[in-house]
């Protein structure tokens, strides 16, 4: 009965184990909980196991939780990017409430979701690319002799900023010119006498066809389809790569900030130091905080990037010749506080949306839909 029990509770451990990515035994050599022989006849299958479920597992886990983040939380992320994106003497919307009840009232209800179906396409590969860099990378430096220090998770943090900016620039890069069509619509109205300028060079296909600049102007509507291929046809790859460097500049101080300290928020979750499962709704608040925290620190890089990535300029507004220049003309014409608009609203979407990743990505959903472990949200 003994022999049948330490069985049991290896194969749990081991299963555990695998859903981390980790393997039974120990690299460095150490004393294991589990019995040698066991270790030594399972390793082999589960390092193949893992090696097959991986990627599949990750590219479902961060699909489901960016899916449903994105829905959930893409109207305020609209509002982020119109109240970002407006200048001061030329203010549109007072606040997130009220950017979202006059984006309603002119462009539907729908308008809200306007550039979503972008995020949603490539919401899957990003999310799965940050949260399995990261995995990956904490792995690699907690091999060394110390264990994983918190510069070490920093670290582990910025490569996985650095890797998932492969998707997120042309992401972003589209989502914006999208978002901010209404914006700059509803500025014409706002003044008919003003005419739209154009301050781009070479872009002007991408731009003629977004906006309507006739007396009473309409949104035309613009598919991220269409300005991909404008883009490509400009400014080849290098189009839709606009801001990396302001990309780069938020996402890695974002994620140098945002691991670390979920490491740490999720880790006073535990049972015990016998048991190191985490209840689901304590991995969602841990998320929540960490993204909060690290969204409100990385607002100012969030505005230059956007600012930077706007392809069409409203009436009076100006063109930004990389990032130190949108720095400086920031600070310049409309103050230090410039750099905070939408902090609120930015804190709002990323809290729930990695709430929600670190939900289905610790309690294993991917791995549960595939088949590999009876752990579901039931037993987290």
């Amino acid at each position: 009965m003994l022999i049948k029990a330490m069985h049991t509770r290896a194969c749990g451990a081991t299963r555990e184990l695998i859903r981390w990515g980790l393997s039974a035994c120990s690299p460095s050599g150490a004393s294991c909980a589990v019995p040698t022989n066991f270790c030594t006849r399972q390793q082999p299958r589960i390092m193949a196991q893992q090696q097959q479920i991986s990627l599949p597992a990750k590219l479902i886990n961060g699909g489901i939780a960016g899916m449903v983040g994105v829905t959930c939380v893409f109207p305020i992320d609209l509002a982020k990017t119109r109240l970002q994106n407006q200048r001061s003497g030329q203010q549109l919307y007072r606040n997130m409430m009220d950017c979202l009840i006059k984006t309603v009232k002119s462009e539907g209800y729908f308008g809200m979701y306007r550039g979503a179906a972008v995020n949603l396409t490539l919401v899957t590969p990003e999310k799965a690319i940050k949260l399995a860099a990261n995995d990956f990378f904490r792995h690699q430096l907690s091999k060394d002799v110390g264990g994983l220090t918190v510069f070490k998770e920093m670290l582990a943090g910025c490569c996985a900023g650095m890797c998932q900016v492969i998707i997120t620039t042309p992401m972003e890069m589209l989502k914006i010119q999208l978002q901010d069509a209404g914006r700059l619509v509803a500025q014409q109205r706002v003044m008919p006498s003003v005419v739209t300028t154009l301050k781009m060079g070479g872009t002007s296909a991408v731009l003629s066809r977004s906006y309507n600049t006739a007396p009473t102007p309409q949104v035309i509507r613009m598919s991220a389809i269409q300005i991909t291929k404008d883009l490509l046809r400009t400014s080849g790859v290098a189009g839709l790569y606009k801001g990396l460097g302001a990309t780069l500049m938020r996402d890695i101080p974002f994620s140098v900030v945002y691991f670390p300290l979920f490491a740490h928020l999720h880790q006073l979750g535990r049972h015990s130091s016998e048991d190191p499962s985490v209840p689901f709704y304590w991995s969602f608040m841990s998320g929540c905080l960490a993204g909060s925290v690290a969204a409100v620190a990385v607002s100012p890089c969030d505005v230059v990037k956007t600012r930077v990535q706007s392809l069409k300029k409203g009436a009076n507004e100006e063109t930004y010749n990389g990032v130190v220049d949108c720095v400086r003309n920031i600070l310049r014409k409309e103050g230090p506080m410039a750099f905070l608009k939408g902090a609120g609203c930015r804190a709002l979407v990323i809290a729930p949306l990695f709430g929600i990743a670190q939900v289905v990505y610790y309690v294993g959903v991917g791995e549960f839909l595939l088949g590999y472990t009876p752990y579901n949200i039931y037993s987290a």
